[in-house]
């Protein structure tokens, strides 16, 4: 867990997607003013987090972070992939929080209708279930490359991404792309009809595409879609400027 910044009435809290861990929120992090935490999911980084992982535990333990670290003030929730479907979760079962939360910028993410696990999928997940970690860094990058990243992705962070992802846990690999196939939180979005927030998605991106923004933003009377021509996935890492903007805009 990282807390950065000097004391303030906001918190931003930035939530890292499946298989990164906090280090990817390094550049829009180091560019925000004011406090700043961010965490590693449980199963990814440098975070044990026991053997329930699912996008519902991802919720609560949210919430304890939050009651932990910020437990007064006002909030700025910003979610990439996972973390913005954790933070889905969040308001079906903690919808309390969302009293304090100022503005919430969903980045790079869904509420549902992305694609089941495949047969192929499962076979090799029984091997990579067993695995401490997933390893796999040297080889990863060319892969990486084109799956996560748009068009102007430098590959110093094509390489710090197959690192994260290296370090990931192979249960929570496993046990988080099946949560992420069953999402769906289209109805947890009518909590948070009156917090002011942002959309942001990659005009490249493979794995949650453009549709799956209009589908969030469509849900949120008060939500700003922006569209990022030629980006991919990794907004946080390759469109840090803009996601950073946005952020800011709530301070």
């Amino acid at each position: 867990m990282v807390v950065s910044g000097p004391p303030s009435d906001v918190t931003v809290v930035l939530l890292h997607g499946w298989t990164l861990d906090l280090t990817s929120w390094d550049r829009v992090a180091d560019a925000l003013p004011g406090r700043v935490l961010r965490y590693d999911h449980r199963g990814h980084g440098a975070s044990g987090g026991g053997t329930v992982r699912t996008l519902d535990q991802l919720a609560d333990d949210l919430a304890e972070v939050l009651e932990a670290c910020a437990p007064d003030g006002e909030l700025v929730l910003v979610g990439h992939s996972m973390g913005g479907m954790t933070m889905m979760a969040l308001a079906e079962r903690h919808p309390a929080v969302y009293d304090r939360v100022r503005g919430a910028v969903f980045v790079a993410t869904s509420s549902g209708g992305l694609p089941p696990v495949r047969a192929a999928e499962r076979v090799l997940g029984r091997w990579l279930g067993r695995r401490a970690v997933l390893g796999f860094a040297r080889v990863m990058p060319v892969g990486l490359r084109w799956m996560l990243f748009g068009r102007r992705a430098s590959w110093k962070d094509v390489v710090a991404a197959s690192r994260m992802i290296a370090r990931c846990a192979g249960g929570a690999f496993v046990d988080f792309r099946n949560e992420v196939a069953a999402h769906d939180r289209g109805k947890a979005l009518a909590e948070l009809a009156r917090v002011p927030a942002v959309v942001l998605a990659g005009g490249a991106d493979l794995l949650t595409p453009v549709r799956h923004a209009r589908v969030v933003a469509g849900e949120l009377p008060q939500a700003e879609l922006v569209v990022l021509p030629g980006a991919g996935h990794m907004l946080p890492m390759e469109r840090a400027g803009e996601v950073g903007e946005r952020i800011r805009r709530f301070l």
